[in-house]
């Protein structure tokens, strides 16, 4: 069985020494800094982002055991011909990928990815001060879209978890224009064979004025190729004694060999 971690640590440093203590194999972060010296010698973090002098919050894979081997791909900028070893990158900050070679079992491709707030073009005039986190999402899914080589979704094993920072079926039904936008992320993953596994346990997420005793939406997921994901399973640690130390909790998925 490997063990799985997907988390926003949002950029803060207690996250990683608590990972060391869930007895994980791999992490899959999204708004990680550096790790502290002091977990240093304890984690094996991927090579440099790309484009990595233009945001301070990345996606990683970590390896956190000895008992996977974790093959990074190194980010590089889109072309149609990509090396082994390498993963082009449309965005900045919005995924990252490993090859994870567990000691028992059949390796499988991990993505981390995080679907960041973009604002609209000035020209537009618009108000929206957050501004819209769909089109990092479908930049992410692009780049993803390389790892895709069959029609048939039993072909691949690729898991991919983070923060989309949205979830259609919680908006209010006056809000369709949102709906139907967020939902487009859901229909092109379930078009690459990806099947969605929740977790179906409740929000992952608070917000500033929030706490883990008063959460507000689910803002995290994961999916993996359908066939692979029978193999799968996730919950959300959004109690309030597990929480940890960011405003979103940890998604635990567990990878049967």
């Amino acid at each position: 069985m490997i063990r799985v971690v997907s988390w926003n640590i949002a950029g803060r440093r207690e996250p990683w020494r608590q990972l060391l203590k869930m007895d994980a194999d791999v992490a899959l972060l999204q708004e990680a800094r550096n790790p502290p010296p002091d977990t240093v010698p304890e984690v094996e973090v991927g090579g440099e982002p790309w484009l990595k002098d233009q945001f301070d919050r990345w996606c990683r894979v970590v390896r956190l055991s000895d008992r996977v081997r974790v093959e990074h791909f190194t980010q590089i900028d889109p072309i149609s011909v990509a090396k082994s070893d390498q993963m082009p990158v449309s965005g900045i900050g919005i995924n990252a990928g490993a090859r994870i070679v567990p000691e028992t079992g059949e390796p499988f491709i991990a993505v981390s990815m995080y679907a960041r707030w973009m604002r609209p073009h000035p020209t537009t005039g618009s108000k929206w001060s957050v501004g819209f986190q769909d089109g990092s999402a479908h930049r992410a899914i692009s780049d993803l879209s390389a790892f895709i080589g069959h029609e048939d979704p039993g072909t691949h094993r690729i898991l991919v978890a983070g923060d989309l920072n949205m979830n259609p079926d919680s908006l209010p039904a006056n809000q369709e224009y949102w709906i139907q936008r967020e939902r487009t992320v859901w229909m092109r993953m379930e078009a690459l064979g990806f099947e969605y596994l929740g977790p179906h346990d409740g929000p992952t997420f608070h917000t500033n004025r929030g706490s883990p005793e008063q959460p507000s939406t689910q803002l995290d997921h994961v999916f993996a190729s359908r066939g692979f994901s029978e193999s799968i399973t996730a919950r959300a640690l959004n109690k309030p004694a597990e929480w940890g130390a960011s405003d979103h909790c940890r998604l635990v998925i567990e990878v049967s060999p």
